[in-house]
C-alpha cells in the first residue's frame, strides 16, 4: 500500500487532500495500488477538519516513518521545502511537488539524489497547474530533437492584459483586479516581473534539451512598463501583447533563452489565449509545432497535476521518474540581445525610418508607432538613440 504525506496545507495541499480523500477509490483503481494519506505536515492546527488526526508538526514523524512511501512537497520556496525533500529523497521516499521555484534552482541535484536512493522526483505540477507537459514533453516526444519552447506561462500576467484590453483600464486596475480573484498575490512581483515565467522556462527547457538551465541565466524582463497605448497599437495591427517566455535551439547547441512582452498576432494561436489561461508551443524536428493549452494555476487544477504524479510513482516507481539533467552549463544560454525580430517602438516624436506607421484614436500629437524591419535589440538601439522613445516591444514572427 502506498501512504502518502503532504507538506504544506495551503491551497495546493489541501487540494491535494481533497482529491486523495474525497476521490480515494477512483484514484486507487487508476494507480492499481491501494493509497491512503497518513500525515499533512502544518504549523498551523485544524481542529476542525475531518482531517484532523492526520495533522503533524514535525518533519521527522514523517521522515522516520517507513510506512510513507511518497511526500507531496506543496510548501514553496526553497527553504524548509529544501530541506524536508531532501531528507525524503535519502530515507528513500518519493517527492512529488509543485514547487516551481525549487526545482528550477535544485532539480538536477534533487533528480541525482532521488536516483541514488532508489526514489524518484515528480514535479509536473511546477508548470502549467493541471496542464499535462513535462511527461509528454519528456516521453511522448522523445523521438524528437525540441527547437523551440514559445509559451504563455503565467496566468496573472495573461489575466491582466485581457483586463487591459476588454475593459479599457490600466495596468495598475488590472493587477487590483488579479489580486481581489485571488489570481495574484498581495506581493505580485514573481508574476508582474516575469521571475515565476522564467522558472518555469527554465524547467521546460532541462528536460526538452537535457541539461540544467538556471534562471539567472535567462534575461527576464516583465510586464509594468505596458500601457493601454500599447495595447491600443498593437490592436491596430492585429496583435495582442502577451508575456512569453521562450527558449531556442542554436546552431552551435547552446539556447537563446528570454522572458519578455511581445506583439503576438490574433492570428496565432497564442494570440488567442485569454484570461488565466497558459498555452505552451513546443517545436519538434519531427512534430513541427505541437501547443498544450490549459488553466494554468488553481487549486484542483494543479492539485491534479500532482495526484496524477502520485499515481505514477505507485504504479511503478523505476519507470515514473524524468531522465537524469546533465550539468549546468555557464555559457549554454546566449541573450536575445542579437535575436533577430521586428519590433513595435513608440515614439514621443520623430520617425523611424523603413518602419511601417500605426495609428490610434487619441493619439498625443507628435507621438509616433511603427513595426520596424527584423533587426537585432543592438541595431535597434543603435537607430533609437537620438529619439525619445516611450515603448519598445518585441514581436513574434
Amino acid at each position: 500500500m502506498v501512504k502518502v504525506a503532504i507538506l504544506g496545507y495551503g491551497v495546493v495541499g489541501s487540494g491535494v487532500a481533497e482529491i486523495l480523500t474525497g476521490s480515494g477509490g477512483d484514484v486507487r483503481k487508476k494507480a492499481d495500488e491501494l493509497i491512503g494519506l497518513k500525515y499533512i505536515l502544518d504549523l498551523r492546527s485544524f481542529p476542525d477538519s475531518p482531517l484532523a488526526e492526520q495533522f503533524v508538526k514535525d518533519f521527522s514523524i514523517i521522515e522516520g516513518d517507513p510506512e510513507v512511501n511518497v511526500v507531496v512537497e506543496t510548501i514553496g520556496g526553497v527553504g524548509a521545502a529544501l530541506d524536508f525533500t531532501e531528507r525524503a529523497l535519502r530515507a528513500g521516499k518519493s517527492v512529488v511537488t509543485s514547487n516551481k521555484e525549487l526545482v528550477a534552482t535544485h532539480g538536477r541535484r534533487l533528480l541525482d539524489l532521488a536516483a541514488e536512493h532508489g526514489a524518484v522526483y515528480l514535479f509536473e505540477a511546477s508548470v502549467g497547474g493541471g496542464i499535462p507537459i513535462l511527461r509528454p514533453l519528456s516521453d511522448c516526444m522523445a523521438a524528437n530533437d525540441i527547437l523551440e519552447i514559445c509559451g504563455i506561462l503565467n496566468g496573472t500576467a495573461n489575466y491582466i492584459f485581457t483586463r487591459m484590453v476588454q475593459d479599457g483600464v490600466p495596468f495598475e486596475q488590472a493587477l487590483k483586479g488579479a489580486q481581489a480573484n485571488g489570481y495574484a498575490e498581495q506581493d505580485p512581483t514573481a508574476d508582474v516581473e516575469g521571475h515565476d515565467t522564467c522558472r518555469k522556462l527554465c524547467i521546460l527547457s532541462s528536460i526538452a534539451f537535457g541539461w540544467h538551465v538556471l534562471p539567472e541565466q535567462v534575461a527576464t524582463q516583465g510586464i509594468t512598463k505596458i500601457t493601454l497605448e500599447d495595447e491600443a497599437y498593437a490592436a491596430a495591427c492585429g496583435h495582442r501583447i502577451k508575456l512569453l517566455g521562450r527558449s531556442i535551439i542554436q546552431e552551435d547547441g547552446s539556447l537563446c533563452a528570454y522572458v519578455e512582452p511581445h506583439f503576438v498576432s490574433v492570428q496565432d494561436p497564442l494570440g488567442g489565449v485569454e484570461d488565466v489561461f497558459n498555452a505552451i508551443k513546443v517545436k519538434g524536428d519531427a512534430t513541427g509545432d505541437v501547443m498544450f493549452y490549459g488553466r494554468g494555476a488553481g487549486r484542483l487544477p494543479t492539485a491534479s497535476a500532482v495526484v496524477a504524479d502520485v499515481i505514477a510513482a505507485a504504479r511503478k516507481m523505476e519507470r515514473a521518474g524524468y531522465r537524469p539533467w546533465q550539468a549546468n552549463r555557464p555559457e549554454g544560454v546566449r541573450s536575445p540581445e542579437q535575436l533577430e525580430s521586428r519590433w513595435y517602438v513608440r515614439l514621443a516624436s520623430g520617425s523611424f525610418s523603413g518602419g511601417q506607421l500605426l495609428t490610434r484614436p487619441g493619439a498625443a500629437e507628435g507621438e509616433g508607432a511603427y513595426l520596424t524591419p527584423p533587426m537585432s535589440r543592438q541595431t535597434l538601439e543603435a537607430q533609437l538613440r537620438d529619439q525619445k522613445v516611450l515603448s519598445v516591444i518585441r514581436v513574434l514572427d
